[in-house]
């Protein structure tokens, strides 16, 4: 098997279904890494070495480990709640969300809400935006007017690994990149 797919079965356990292994995370996400890697045993090999090297290597830098490498967590993406302790911070003028082209109709009638996550997604760049976009199909991009927002109140952080994340986009912040 695999690291990818060993990766893919951390993030979903980790972020959404840490019962599935028999584990449980505290208040702020972490895991007890001999405990992940005992459950994640069960079906996907794992040790130490190579959840070291999952961790370093994932390019989208899912995960962090604590200082002495006892406890693990997923940076974002958490479907259950949990504080990963992100420092609130003042976003760039303008961010970028990627889409799919079959959810433009929703977002343009609600804005951007977290579905079963905890915060909406947004990027830095188009670039990166795009990439996203294109995993959900033919991908729409939107500019979000982040630093209008952020006068009228809306707390952004960002995640260990770039992100940007805020509790909802609501649509007149929002414009396509046509």
């Amino acid at each position: 098997m695999s690291d990818r797919n060993t990766s893919k079965y951390i993030s979903l356990i980790l972020r959404h279904k840490p019962e599935v292994i028999g584990i449980t995370l505290d208040e702020h996400g972490w895991a007890v890494v001999e405990d992940l890697i005992k459950g994640v045993n069960k079906t996907h090999p794992l040790d130490m070495e190579t959840l070291e090297r999952i961790v370093a290597e994932d390019e989208k830098q899912r995960y962090s480990f604590n200082e002495d490498k006892t406890l693990i967590r997923a940076n974002q993406g958490h479907s259950i709640p949990v504080d990963v302790e992100l420092p609130e911070v003042t976003p760039p003028d303008v961010l970028y969300h990627g889409t799919g082209i079959k959810y433009q109709e929703s977002i343009d009638s609600q804005g951007l809400i977290p579905k079963s996550r905890l915060y909406v997604h947004l990027s830095g760049d188009v670039d990166t935006a795009r990439k996203v976009g294109q995993r959900h199909g033919k991908p729409v991009i939107y500019t979000v007017d982040a630093a209008g927002m952020a006068a009228d109140g809306y707390r952004f952080y960002r995640s260990v690994n770039g992100v940007w994340l805020t509790k909802e986009v609501p649509k007149e912040y929002l414009s396509i990149i046509k």
